[in-house]
């Protein structure tokens, strides 16, 4: 079963702010509270990103686009502690109004039609919780 959870947020700091952050491709450890810690090797696309959680588990991504021009990073997972048989992430900067970044974190993923809602959720949450962090992690380097 094929599922897509998006979440969407209006950050207090600039868009050129928040893509720059994002196209970096690390600081998930920073941001995410379930995650211990991020490694990044390589740079830009077919760069992975090497992450331990906190409760034990490890993921990896494989950077497969980083396209500036639309603010857009999108990625596969090749490792993930989820019960999931393919997992794609799109991190899209858009700018508001007043220049301030609109963050969309958008998952496509594929598992048993038993899991999907609780992958979803665990998703949801989690996403949530890590776009909340970097928008705190930028906040804080402000200068």
């Amino acid at each position: 079963m094929v599922t897509k959870v998006t979440i969407a947020k209006k950050l207090t700091v600039s868009s050129d702010k928040a893509w720059e952050a994002v196209s970096k491709i690390g600081r998930l450890d920073v941001w995410f509270p379930t995650i211990a810690t991020c490694t990044v090797e390589g740079d830009g696309v077919g760069a992975h990103r090497y992450m331990t959680l906190h409760r034990g588990g490890e993921i990896t991504d494989r950077i497969v686009d980083i396209d500036p021009t639309r603010r857009q990073l999108t990625y596969e997972r090749v490792r993930s502690p989820f019960p999931v048989t393919s997992y794609k992430g799109t991190v899209e900067v858009f700018e508001s109004f007043d220049s301030r970044a609109i963050v969309v974190w958008t998952v496509d993923f594929e598992s048993h039609p038993e899991d999907s809602v609780t992958v979803a959720a665990t998703l949801r949450s989690g996403i949530g919780a890590g776009v909340e962090g970097m928008e705190r992690d930028l906040q804080s380097r402000e200068g």
